[in-house]
């Protein structure tokens, strides 16, 4: 009779334990998927704003709300798909449901100029606030050449 009771009791302990792992699970991939997540970047994209192994909060509720405005380009918008460098510039439209995104660092970026224009669908998030290292902690500003993604509630 003893082990039967220490057998309930370790599992219900058990049954307990991953009932709370469950609801914390449920909790923490609603607010990763509806209000943001943490986000250790690498590249040089986007220096001096943001540099490699700097850690960034990278809110959603834009995203979700579908309150991303003009900033490189929108679907429809005449955009330059030269590098800097180049002599002679070349421009695209950028097509319908697509926007197009640059990097700060113009001369060393990996973005539309490299893959071209990007599904709105595809766009998870707005970097808000920089975490990491705790000398440049806050929220991000106007990058040195340009923002990138901007919200309707930003220029509010």
């Amino acid at each position: 009779m003893l082990l039967v009771e220490m057998f309930r009791s370790v599992l219900g302990k058990t049954l307990g334990f991953v009932g709370y792992t469950v609801q914390y699970g449920c909790i923490a991939h609603c607010a990763f998927d509806y209000i943001g997540e943490l986000v250790v970047c690498s590249g040089p994209s986007m220096e001096p704003t943001i540099v490699n192994h700097d850690i960034v909060f990278s809110e959603r509720m834009s995203r979700q709300l579908y309150k991303i405005q003009k900033v490189i380009g929108l679907e429809g918008d005449k955009v330059c798909t030269s590098s800097p460098s180049d002599l002679f510039k070349a421009h695209t439209y950028v097509p319908k449901g697509h926007v197009w995104l640059e990097g700060d660092n113009l001369r060393n970026s990996n973005d539309s100029r490299s893959y071209g224009p990007v599904p709105y669908a595809l766009i998870r998030g707005r970097v808000s606030l920089k975490l990491w290292p705790p000398h440049s902690f806050g929220t991000l500003s106007e990058s040195p050449t340009r923002r990138i993604i901007k919200t309707q509630s930003d220029s509010d």
